[in-house]
């Protein structure tokens, strides 16, 4: 018998929230969706029992911090799920200061501290044995000595967090690159003093893979990996079309060794680049939540969200570490956007790879909604409202 039934799920336009409210409401527990307008993408899903509004976490940071606990009372939830990091920290923040009670299946603060701090993370990393890009660190802006640098130009500059407090409001950060000193100096002479440390890095030139785990007290108890078949835009993004795959063993060792070492608790994504040349699988970062390609997971038998539930009462769920390969999951409308970027732009315009192949090919292939093993990630006709939901915006969004 299940402890827990009321579960808040933050971040409702994600698609990592509808993945985990079809989950977990289709077992039978009762799922409030939260996010700053209703309906959202996941509280438009059958399986949700009541939208919930909440100010606006980057801008209004205290406001919503009162919200969540309010909600946590009136609602009587047993379990929060905070979707991406801008909820995450601020829900985990509050679980520390003992402003709410920790209802959640995160890692402690000083793991989830480490996680989100790349220069430190590729220190440790480094020190661990697990292959990263020849890096340099800058500690503050009052330190920007990069005159002999030993790293070849194109240089990837990174800062440390993805996001930085700063006067109660979030600032977001992007990595970039400098193709000489004069530039690398004045990114970073024009960075903002609070996003430092910033790491310059070695471009690797390969394709990105993550792995996927989840983690109780220190011990994998699951994991998963896939493969990019279309992403956009097509030079490399957001995947729209992916399949699961065998877990490479190097990143599959190298993750639960960097996972182990900073006493990891909760979900992953264990993101690397992989080197062809030198066929090296160079460490990138820890993102400590669910991921964009979730259903995927769930597709092929690894369902993160009820393990996750599970874990919060003392289930013994076994080994949940295998799963099954070739699996597809594919998002339509994000494909549909791949197809237009593909009729409408040249192949300079995308800065399409010499191995990307003939656009006609890729559009072929867009146009056939059937395959083996095929699921999509959105469209479901067991609960369609969801699908009718983003269709609007994306109408929406194509007319403006």
């Amino acid at each position: 018998m299940k402890k827990i039934r009321n579960i808040l799920v933050t971040d409702g336009n994600s698609r990592a929230a509808l993945a985990i409210t079809r989950s977990l409401g289709s077992k039978g527990y009762k799922l409030f969706v939260g996010e700053r307008v209703k309906p959202s993408l996941a509280s438009s899903s059958k399986y949700c029992n009541e939208a919930v509004l909440y100010p606006d976490p980057v801008n209004e940071y205290d406001k919503f911090c009162k919200a969540i606990k309010e909600k946590i009372d009136i609602l009587k939830i047993d379990l929060i799920i905070p979707v991406t990091d801008i909820c995450i920290f601020p829900i985990s923040n509050m679980v520390k200061d003992g402003v709410i009670e920790n209802k959640t299946q995160l890692a402690n603060d000083d793991s989830m501290k480490l996680a989100a701090n790349k220069s430190e993370l590729t220190k440790q990393a480094a020190g661990l044995g697990v292959p990263v890009p020849l890096s340099q660190i800058i500690e503050s802006k009052n330190n920007i000595a990069v005159q002999n640098l030993k790293i070849p130009y194109p240089v990837v500059v990174k800062p440390s967090r993805s996001r930085v407090m700063v006067d109660g409001k979030w600032i977001f950060t992007s990595v970039t690159y400098a193709g000489s000193y004069e530039e690398l100096r004045s990114i970073l002479e024009k960075t903002n003093s609070e996003v430092f440390p910033i790491i310059l890095q070695e471009r690797v030139r390969g394709k990105g893979i993550g792995a996927f785990y989840c983690y109780d007290k220190g011990r994998c108890i699951a994991k998963f990996s896939h493969r990019r078949i279309r992403e956009k835009p097509p030079s490399g993004g957001v995947s729209v079309l992916r399949e699961s795959v065998e877990i490479d063993p190097d990143i599959d060792r190298y993750s639960q060794i960097l996972l182990k070492k900073i006493k990891w608790h909760g979900v992953a994504m264990v993101e690397y680049k992989y080197d062809d040349e030198k066929a090296i699988p160079y460490f990138m970062e820890i993102n400590g939540r669910f991921w964009g390609s979730l259903q995927l997971a769930i597709d092929a038998g690894v369902d993160f969200p009820n393990i996750l539930a599970d874990i919060s009462q003392n289930i013994d769920i076994g080994d949940a570490t295998n799963y099954k390969i070739g699996v597809k999951t594919r998002w339509l409308w994000g494909d549909l956007d791949l197809l237009l970027m593909l009729v409408i732009k040249s192949r300079s315009q995308l800065k399409l790879p010499d191995d990307y192949g003939p656009k006609w090919k890729v559009i072929a292939s867009i146009l056939n909604p059937f395959g083996k093993n095929l699921h999509y990630e959105v469209l479901s006709f067991k609960d369609i409202k969801p699908w009718f939901h983003e269709s609007r915006q994306w109408i929406s969004n194509l007319v403006k």
